[in-house]
């Protein structure tokens, strides 16, 4: 009987809360608005709003808008953000008041040491952790490599956060695959984050706003994805006055133009990017070649005070030639239209309709065929941002997305080919999901943000689907002690529109702080998150095959678990702060290949995929310091990431024997070492480091011969590594004329990828030398000693 009614009195006692919170909070007044930057309108997105007489204070969210309730009187308003000039001024508050604030650029760092120490208090304070914020005036002070700053190059130097290998496209965080993040610009889903095998990426950052990297902590309204978020923003564009810059180097160039719709209120940004590397290889005698081009565009339009429009798109695509046998092109095309509507002075909202198409295509003239395949996604999600006192604030909102699968269409190259058009039986889906996020401000010492997400997932048809006797599309032979494809004992139609299998899963969030004093405290997260589509990919192919599959009644979706703990600690005005962190994930129903499982064209996949786990952990330190003439940081993780896929029954052996392995992205160490130096107003360099553990492979213990033919054997899979990984990259910047502030400007950045020619292992393959007989390994590596010198300019 005692049990019951403290049941029943739980949600009587958080309702209570509520509503003395919404009491207390009518005895206040609201101050709110948006923060712009002064040259150009285009708002600012985490700027620091601090009431000194309160101790209290908020940041601007994604669109600039900051909202913040306090009780009525006078105060001192204090704005602050990186690279501007901090805004301060007397306001008397006897009822709500609306306030946009434009805030002057600043070529050095206005660091009142009362304002410092404020900002560090925020810091501390916020309940999030495993997150890495880069505004582009961050990003543009790292070393240009190329000559230009690259957004993946500079998520690559944090902790946790490693190259899928040399050559290979995307990244990987905490030990997660690289189809694990997720990737959105403007919200929009990009599935493929890379140019030229991972040299460039897909992010033109003269056309990029800001940046968030969520290795953790994760907030509610993301999902979709196990591992990370990348969230990025472009510039909306300059509304007050047209202007231009670029930049032209040895193996690309760039140009964005930026201008005025209606001074004021409306803007328009274009980015263009292409390299041309390739072009000097036909000079020669090599016909092989790759390059990338890519455009973003942005319009943006203020209606009047309550709403704004934009409307954003990119598209990119990578083109890679073997003479005349093989061409590979692939790319991101997405379009987002988004309005911005302020319901009250603590109300506001976002509507997005959002559109993203990515395309894989092969030609193989040696075997005779054009294979083409891809995904496409129709996004629509509404959420809110609730303000409902200075301490309680609450996000919410729902999204649904249309999920179109390409996995095949297989054509003929020409007249003399022996192949026949094909279609592979494309594949839908429909993921809808709400979420609801708080951001509790408890105690001045403890805070806390909690939340969940209820995904869903319904795998549609138009399909055929195959039965398999015991539900089983893989089977196991005993007699080799191998697992082989099934074979269907019948099929099902499912019509359009009908569902072949269906999902929910319920995703808790919670983060929170403790604030031991003003410059340091401690900090937990939990995270659990559902993935419902998965990457099929051959990573030894020339070009890693890309085939998205959705979750079905033979590959369930991916289900992850993550705490971490961290603590945190500023030093001297936070002219140097310490994030450390230890975390632990686990992955349910990672999936995993069969041996000799062949991905190309498989009418089947489910024949040669079993669902397994996987699960890493590890320690992270990043130590920064953030003044003076020199600055930059180190970041280190010692990890581990391991995959698992036990037999279904006694009698199976499952993959390694049903034994824990290394992952393809296990690295035990990574040290990266990132530093800028300002010598002169027309003189600063930098360099970055990086050190990495080998990448797990399976090499060949042995061999046998068979019928004339010499065969390798294997031992235990991912039990050898490639040699470590190791480069320094170093760049220099000169500008003739740094007092130059209208007008053409320019500057040169001189720059080499790889100072010390270190050739890095894309791979390792074994051969018989012809002259010795001998068995000898042969090391494939990429990219050596590349230096480069690019024109930046302005007007």
């Amino acid at each position: 009987m005692n049990q019951k009614n403290q049941k029943t009195h739980v949600p009587l006692l958080i309702l209570l809360f509520l509503i003395g919170s919404w009491a207390k909070a009518q005895d206040k007044v609201t101050i709110s608005g948006t923060i712009v930057n002064s040259q150009n309108n285009e708002t600012l997105i985490g700027v620091s709003i601090y009431i000194p007489e309160l101790q209290s204070g908020t940041t601007t969210n994604e669109y600039g808008f900051f909202s913040l309730s306090i009780p009525k009187g006078d105060y001192t308003l204090q704005v602050s953000y990186m690279g501007f000039q901090t805004s301060e001024e007397k306001i008397s508050l006897q009822q709500n008041l609306r306030k946009n604030i434009s805030l002057e650029s600043s070529t050095q760092n206005l660091e009142e040491i009362v304002i410092t120490e404020r900002k560090n208090i925020a810091n501390i304070k916020k309940p999030e952790m495993s997150v890495n914020k880069l505004t582009i005036q961050e990003i543009k002070k790292m070393p240009a490599v190329m000559g230009e700053t690259d957004i993946l190059k500079s998520i690559l130097q944090l902790p946790g956060v490693t190259n899928a290998g040399e050559g290979a496209s995307g990244f990987n965080v905490r030990g997660g695959a690289a189809d694990q993040n997720l990737i959105l610009l403007d919200e929009a889903l990009l599935y493929n984050s890379s140019h030229l095998f991972g040299f460039f990426s897909v992010f033109n950052s003269d056309a990029i706003k800001d940046l968030k990297l969520y290795k953790g902590g994760i907030p509610s309204r993301f999902g979709g994805r196990v591992s990370s978020v990348l969230d990025i923003y472009q510039k909306e564009g300059n509304s007050n006055e047209f202007h231009m810059n670029g930049g032209i180097g040895v193996i690309s160039s760039r140009l964005l133009a930026e201008g005025p719709l209606e001074k004021g209120k409306g803007s328009f940004l274009v980015a263009g990017r292409s390299s041309y590397a390739h072009l000097f290889l036909k000079l020669t005698d090599n016909k092989n070649s790759a390059y990338f081009y890519d455009l973003n565009t942005k319009l943006s339009y203020k209606l009047n005070e309550n709403n704004s429009l934009f409307l954003s798109g990119y598209f990119g695509r990578d083109v890679f030639d073997i003479g005349d046998q093989f061409n590979n092109v692939y790319g991101n095309a997405v379009l987002n239209l988004r309005w911005n509507h302020l319901y009250s002075e603590k109300l506001f909202s976002n509507l997005s309709m959002i559109y993203s198409d990515y395309y894989y295509g092969l030609k193989l003239d040696v075997a005779g065929l054009n294979w083409d395949s891809g995904i496409k996604n129709y996004n629509i999600k509404y959420d809110f941002k609730h303000y409902i006192s200075d301490r309680y604030k609450m996000t919410y909102g729902l999204n649904a997305v249309y999920y179109d699968f390409n996995p095949g269409t297989v054509s003929p190259t020409g007249a003399s080919s022996g192949i026949n058009r094909e279609q592979l039986d494309k594949k839908y889906a429909l993921e809808p999901a709400l979420y609801v996020d708080a951001e509790h401000e408890i105690t001045d010492k403890l805070s806390i943000n909690y939340g969940f997400r209820y995904s869903m997932f319904y795998r549609m048809g138009q399909q055929d689907m195959n039965i398999y006797a015991n539900n089983e599309a893989v089977t196991f032979n005993p007699e080799l002690q191998i697992y082989e494809k099934g074979k269907p004992i019948g099929t099902e139609h499912f019509g359009s529109g009908k569902t072949i299998a269906s999902f929910d899963n319920l995703e808790p969030r919670l983060a929170v702080s403790y604030q031991l004093d003003d410059n340091q405290s401690i900090k937990a997260s939990y995270n659990r998150m559902s993935q419902y589509i998965h990457l099929v990919s051959n990573t030894a192919s020339p070009t890693p095959l890309d085939v998205w599959a959705p979750s079905d009644n033979f590959i369930k979706p991916q289900l992850l678990d993550q705490v971490a703990l961290g603590y945190f600690r500023n030093f001297h005005n936070d002219d140097y702060t310490l994030e450390t962190e230890i975390y632990y994930k686990k992955v349910k129903n990672r999936i995993d290949y069969i041996d000799g499982a062949d991905l190309i064209a498989n009418k089947a996949i489910e024949q040669v995929i079993l669902n397994g786990r996987s699960r890493s952990y590890g320690l992270e330190v990043l130590l920064r310091k953030n003044s003076g003439k020199l600055n930059g940081w180190i970041s280190y993780t010692l990890s581990r990431s391991e995959q698992q896929t036990p037999g279904r029954t006694a009698l199976e052996t499952g993959i390694n024997n049903g034994k824990w392995y290394s992952t393809g992205y296990d690295k035990t160490h990574n040290l990266a070492v990132t530093a800028s130096y300002k010598l002169t107003e027309k003189w600063s360099f930098g360099s970055t480091f990086a050190l990495q553990s080998g990448q797990p492979v399976t090499f060949p213990n042995g061999q046998y011969e068979y019928g004339g033919v010499i065969v390798p054997s294997y031992g235990a899979r991912n039990e050898d590594r490639l040699p470590a990984y190791h480069h320094l990259d170093v760049s220099a910047t000169y500008i003739p004329k740094p007092d130059k502030k209208k007008g053409w400007q320019g500057e040169w950045v001189f720059s080499i990828y790889n100072l010390y020619n270190r050739m890095n292992s894309a791979s390792m393959t074994f051969r018989q030398n012809e002259d010795t007989g001998r068995n000898e390994a042969v090391r494939l590596s990429i990219f050596g000693f590349i230096p480069s010198v690019t024109y930046n300019f302005k007007f």
